[in-house]
């Protein structure tokens, strides 16, 4: 696959004012987020909602790319494979490739994540269904000890491995490194933690000869746990997740592409905002939120085909304010719905 490929691909997702939708949680837990609402956690719902959302009138203006997940990815929205649909609407279809995480052997609460075993075919499998990128999750817990170095090294090696397999097949491999927001620490231990991950993520892709030029980093931002009875800033958080990502990410990733963890929609925006408006950096800066982006739009939804205009306005304001975010222009009028200053 030439190179100048997986750039249009990396271009067109980059592109400016637009983010990620990430739309590829699992049965399991979009199934959880169902219950909560009292919505059937069936195939046929789960197709409806996403279907809204994907058929949001005007989402190409604030989002670039949509993560699918291997259900949705086979389902038709009008008639037409779901990648299909999103390409014909202006955004690039994508799809997560691992098949979530268990438990590391040896010590208790690591996760390591799963799904090397038969990658080639499946990658194979989805770009003949019209995906054009990859992404691949890794979760780092921050405890005492944790995460060890065998549980680092362990999940960087499998992010290397997809992401050189991933562009072998044409597709642009989103490496996902998250470390959790679980727990009582401090921002400082979360910027310690992100830059150990990090930079033995990067080493290892280097060690796999992995195009940094053709792939994009999604991670967190760094904050506090959230349990922990200090919670920095908007403007610490700027100033954390900046300094770390300088120190650790090489200038020839293309971009970084910010995940919510956790993060109330609202919170995710301002410190979007907060990092994208702070100064000068050598990557692209965007977002890539799920539940921060979706939240607002299940509520208004509720399984019920009555809502769907409001869950796609709900949709559509979070998209807009995340894109306004993404050039440091968002406010609390952005917030409101006004236009901006």
């Amino acid at each position: 696959m030439a190179a100048s490929e997986l750039q249009t691909t990396v271009a067109a997702l980059l592109a400016p004012r637009k983010g990620i939708l990430a739309a590829d949680e699992s049965l399991k837990t979009i199934g959880a987020r169902f219950e909560v609402l009292h919505i059937a956690p069936t195939e046929e719902y789960r197709r409806a909602y996403r279907s809204l959302l994907f058929t949001t009138p005007t989402l190409a203006e604030h989002i670039s790319g949509a993560i699918l997940f291997d259900e949705t990815i086979r389902q038709e929205i009008g008639g037409r494979l779901t990648p299909g649909a999103l390409a014909q609407r202006g955004i690039v279809p994508g799809i997560k490739v691992d098949k979530g995480t268990v438990a590391m052997p040896g010590v208790p609460g690591e996760k390591l994540t799963e799904g090397l075993d038969g990658l080639r075919g499946r990658l194979e499998d989805y770009r003949q269904l019209g995906a054009r990128f990859t992404k691949w999750r890794a979760v780092f817990v921050v405890g005492e000890g944790l995460p060890t170095p065998a549980c680092i090294e362990a999940n960087s090696h499998a992010l290397a491995l997809f992401a050189a397999l991933s562009q072998e097949a044409g597709l642009v491999p989103i490496v996902e490194p998250e470390v959790l927001m679980d727990g009582n620490h401090t921002m400082a231990r979360c910027e310690e933690v992100t830059s150990v991950v990090l930079n033995t993520v990067f080493g290892t892709l280097h060690d796999y000869r992995v195009a940094l030029e053709t792939m994009l980093l999604k991670t967190g931002m760094v904050v506090s746990g959230k349990d922990c009875p200090n919670q920095a800033d908007t403007g610490k958080v700027a100033e954390a997740t900046l300094r770390c990502l300088r120190r650790a990410v090489p200038a020839a990733v293309p971009g970084i592409v910010f995940l919510s963890g956790g993060q109330s929609s609202v919170a995710a925006t301002q410190r979007l905002n907060a990092i994208c408006g702070a100064g000068r950096v050598p990557w692209t800066l965007s977002f890539s939120f799920g539940r921060a982006l979706q939240d607002a739009a299940l509520r208004a939804w509720q399984g019920s085909s009555a809502n769907v205009a409001a869950a796609q306005e709900a949709l559509r304001h979070r998209a807009a304010c995340n894109g306004m975010a993404v050039q440091g222009r968002y406010s609390d009028q952005v917030e409101r719905g006004g236009l901006p200053g």
